[in-house]
């Protein structure tokens, strides 16, 4: 005699276990097209290379498949060793300049069949153009990762604002994403240029580091000695909620910063007030860290609602919230401005903007900046990281 219960749920682990398998797949489809691209433009497009040339440069590609994905999980899984992170990401950043500049070639050997230009000189032009371009596209790149981000400023219009605020700046850093690769030297920089602005406000607005308060403190430092002539504020990102969210909270505190966990703060001057409020990440609620998660009624509880309001939350996407409060000017991170082309157009799914200064509603504004930093691959292509100053003016 069966046993009914049993009939009816067997299936589902069977199909939890089908999804899982085609799931698993995902990876290795997308690194498969990653490389496969390159290696058809570069080694199978008619090109008639040396049977040595093709075998060398085949064992690369396939050494470049098997290690994407297995360094990816080494580097960015459990224990995540430095040097398997670094590998990793600037392996993955490397590979999708070569997978985006190999799809461009196909625009130049386009231009090379029209012009009359045959195989297999057609082909190696095609090869070696995009070989050199990717070269200097990732020295590019990696020198505008690495460099101490240069100053963008910018001037918002807040009509709320009363005149004791006008002219006042607020410096901006955000996704300082201290990682895998000792930027302690760089951190320093961005202090000392952020002290440079002798603002009033500063505003950190979250993905602080990749790690714990221990392993990343040394790059995380120089933020002791950052400036701010009325306060210095602080909001976590989503990534302080995959490592240490509650140690780096803490750590800023110790450290002299407020931070907003869903709370706001009050700034005068020359007898006006201005309210600065922030939120927890959009993904904070699903983090299983107890008490966090956006709220913001919660951070403007007990604010004058005739008082402007700067806000601070890490997602651009949080926006529909503040504008439903009213606020004038939510500041934003997040988006890196897609750090390397054209991911931007990939990031623009995800959120209403990628970069700059935007309209919401009648009142509300939205500055998303590039980032200060840069996550992963150490490269910024067409996305220069950034320390804003913005400005307030009265209208």
């Amino acid at each position: 005699m069966s046993d009914p219960q049993s009939t009816q749920t067997e299936p589902a682990p069977r199909a939890r276990r089908r999804r899982r398998w085609w799931l698993s797949l995902v990876p290795v489809v997308i690194s498969l097209i990653l490389v496969g691209v390159p290696w058809w433009t570069l080694l199978a497009a008619q090109t008639h290379w040396p049977t040595v040339v093709v075998v060398v440069g085949t064992t690369v590609f396939v050494a470049a498949f098997v290690a994407l994905p297995a360094l990816m999980i080494l580097g960015h899984g459990g224990r995540r060793p430095d040097w398997a992170a670094v590998t990793a990401d600037t392996l993955l950043g490397s590979v999708w300049v070569l997978f985006t500049i190999s799809l461009l070639g196909l625009v130049l050997r386009l231009a090379l069949a029209v012009a009359g230009v045959d195989d297999p000189t057609r082909s190696r032009v095609v090869a070696g153009a995009v070989v050199v371009v990717t070269v200097v596209v990732l020295a590019w790149g990696h020198y505008e990762a690495m460099r101490v981000p240069r100053v963008r400023a910018v001037d918002v219009v807040v009509p709320r604002l009363g005149a004791g605020f006008d002219g006042l700046r607020v410096a901006m850093i955000t996704d300082t994403h201290y990682g895998p690769i000792d930027r302690s030297r760089w951190s320093a920089g961005v202090t000392e240029r952020v002290n440079e602005l002798d603002a009033d406000l500063v505003c950190h607005v979250g993905d602080i580091a990749d790690g714990t308060v221990a392993t990343r403190e040394p790059q995380a430092a120089p933020l002791k000695a950052m400036r701010g002539k009325l306060a210095r504020v602080y909001v976590t990102g989503n990534h302080e909620y995959y490592g240490e969210a509650l140690g780096w909270i803490r750590y800023m505190e110790d450290i002299g910063w407020d931070v907003l966990h869903n709370r706001h703060v009050v700034l005068e001057r020359g007898g006006d007030r201005l309210v600065v409020a922030g939120v927890d990440d959009a993904t904070a609620g699903g983090s299983g860290v107890a008490g966090h998660g956006a709220d913001l009624p919660a951070a403007l509880a007990g604010a004058d609602p005739n008082l402007p309001v700067l806000l601070l939350a890490h997602q651009p996407k949080q926006i529909p919230d503040a504008v439903a409060a009213g606020v004038d000017l939510q500041i934003s991170g997040h988006t890196h401005g897609g750090q390397i082309w054209p991911f931007n157009f990939f990031v623009r799914l995800d959120q209403p903007v990628v970069h700059g200064l935007s309209r919401h509603g009648e009142r509300t504004q939205l500055y998303a900046g590039r980032g200060t930093g840069f996550w992963g691959p150490p490269f910024r292509v067409f996305a220069p990281s950034e320390i804003t100053v913005l400005t307030l003016r009265r209208a």
